[in-house]
C-alpha cells in the first residue's frame, strides 16, 4: 500500500485571505488613529514577513532570476510595499467580493524590480562610458608589493586604489548628468572640455 506523500509547505506561500484580512484590519486600525488624534500603529510582523514573501517569490520567477542585483530588487519592493500599504483601498471590489491584497503588493514589487532594473542599467551605462573615457588601466592593480610588505599595507593600499577609482567614477556620472541637462550632443570629448 502506497503512504501519501506529505505535501510540502511552499517556502514563499502567502495566504492570500488571511494577508488580505490582515491587510485591512491595519489599514482601518490606522485611520481610526488617525481620526482620534493617537500614534498610528506599526505594521504587524505578519504583513512585513507577507511582503518579504511575495518580493521573494516574485523574484524567482524566470524574468528575474537572473539578476545579479536581485536581493536589492527585493528590498525595493518591501520598501514600496510599506510606504504604499495606506493607498490600498479596503473597499475595492473584485471578482470573488473579497479583497485581494496579494494582487496589489505583487503589482508594487513587480514595479519596483523594473524601477531598480532601469536605475542599474543606468549605473551599467555610466560605468561603461567611463571605462572607454579612463581606459583599462584605470581598472588594473599595478601596484608592485614586496614580500615585506605586510597585508595591512596591501589591504590599505588597495582600498586607496578602489576608493579613488570610484570617486572619479561618481565624478564622471556627476559630468555626464550636467552635460545631458544642458543637452550636449556630440563625441564624449566634449563632456571634458570645461
Amino acid at each position: 500500500m502506497k503512504q501519501k506523500r506529505e505535501k510540502r509547505k511552499k517556502e514563499h506561500y502567502v495566504n492570500n485571505k488571511e494577508f488580505s484580512q490582515s491587510v485591512v484590519d491595519y489599514v482601518t486600525s490606522v485611520t481610526e488613529a488617525r481620526n482620534a488624534g493617537k500614534d498610528e500603529p506599526i505594521i504587524p510582523n505578519y504583513i512585513g514577513e507577507c511582503f518579504l514573501k511575495i518580493a521573494e517569490g516574485l523574484s524567482h520567477k524566470p524574468n528575474f532570476v537572473s539578476y545579479t542585483y536581485r536581493e536589492e530588487m527585493v528590498m525595493d519592493a518591501v520598501e514600496n510595499s510599506i510606504k504604499a500599504i495606506m493607498n490600498y483601498d479596503i473597499n475595492k471590489a473584485t471578482r470573488t467580493g473579497l479583497p485581494n491584497a496579494f494582487a496589489y503588493f505583487t503589482q508594487i514589487s513587480y514595479y519596483a524590480f523594473l524601477r531598480r532594473i532601469a536605475k542599474e542599467k543606468r549605473q551599467q551605462d555610466i560605468k561603461e562610458l567611463y571605462i572607454d573615457y579612463a581606459g583599462a588601466g584605470a581598472f588594473m592593480d599595478t601596484n608592485k608589493y614586496s614580500d615585506s610588505d605586510s597585508i595591512i599595507e596591501r589591504i590599505r593600499v588597495k582600498t586607496a586604489a578602489i576608493r579613488d577609482r570610484d570617486n572619479k567614477l561618481k565624478e564622471f556620472g556627476k559630468k555626464i548628468k550636467n552635460k545631458a541637462k544642458r543637452k550636449v550632443i556630440g563625441p564624449l570629448d566634449q563632456f571634458f572640455k570645461d
